[in-house]
């Protein structure tokens, strides 16, 4: 394989977070960095695992090799590693929808114990996304497809110190301004139309929202991400993690 997607810098960041590196217990993996750059080969196509190029090794390997790391936490570490200090002065929230492959949608117990819910788009996947200052991810929560944005924010926000929020009218909610009134921080939400008091908002701030959506655009340029083909929301978050990892340290 030519086309790889790691830098140097990145891996040099990643590398000592892998598991079956030298020196750890159990069996030692081979070579790291190759099984990494395989998943975003798959994470870049939108590949059935079985079509993974030889260059990579056994698909089946690799599949599971995935799957372990998944269930192990160690696609969210990566992207701790590699995601710079985010910049907290303000965030934004949003939403984007994700059609569900037909081949994603069997995971044992069915798709009401996944993210996956019927909406006009039939079987969809909400990302619900919060970025920085900058429009690089933070946290992210997967969603059924019908279900509304304002749920997902209280876990979105939880622990974190920020002057301002950012976001469409999807989240003019009382709870969501009640929140912020208490934490001190400043109130950047579009006002619905049926608000009988719409508040006041600085609409020069407001035009930054666009750099989430930016943020949506290049991680739907992975077309495992744009059209979800993983059964499991483990499965779907690691993908997320790998590729908004990539995303955050260009």
């Amino acid at each position: 394989m030519e086309r790889f997607v790691l830098t140097d810098a990145q891996w040099a960041k990643m590398e000592p977070l892998c598991l079956g590196k030298p020196g750890d217990p159990g069996r030692s993996g081979n070579n790291n960095r190759l099984f990494v750059e395989a998943v975003l080969w798959i994470a870049r196509t939108g590949s059935p695992w079985r079509d993974l190029p030889r260059a990579f090794g056994n698909w089946m390997s690799v599949y599971t090799r995935f799957r372990d790391w998944a269930k192990a936490g160690v696609w969210k570490r990566l992207f701790d590693a590699v995601s710079d200090e985010p910049d907290m002065e303000y965030v934004m929230v949003d939403a984007t929808i994700v059609k569900v492959h037909r081949h994603g949608q069997g995971a044992k117990g069915g798709p009401q114990n996944q993210a996956i819910g019927r909406s006009k788009g039939g079987m969809t996947t909400k990302i619900l996304a919060l970025t920085d200052a900058l429009g690089n991810l933070v946290r992210f929560v997967l969603l059924p497809g019908q279900r509304f944005d304002t749920v997902g924010v209280p876990p979105l926000i939880e622990g974190l110190a920020f002057d301002a929020l950012i976001a469409d009218k999807a989240f003019d909610s009382n709870a969501i301004i009640a929140d912020l009134d208490t934490r001190g921080a400043k109130v950047i939400i579009s006002q619905h139309p049926r608000r009988a008091k719409p508040l006041a908002i600085d609409q020069e701030m407001y035009k930054w929202r666009h750099l989430i959506e930016n943020f949506f655009c290049k991680l739907k340029e992975f077309k495992r991400i744009a059209m979800r083909a993983d059964k499991t929301d483990i499965s779907f978050g690691a993908m997320i993690n790998l590729t908004a990892a990539v995303i955050n340290s260009r």
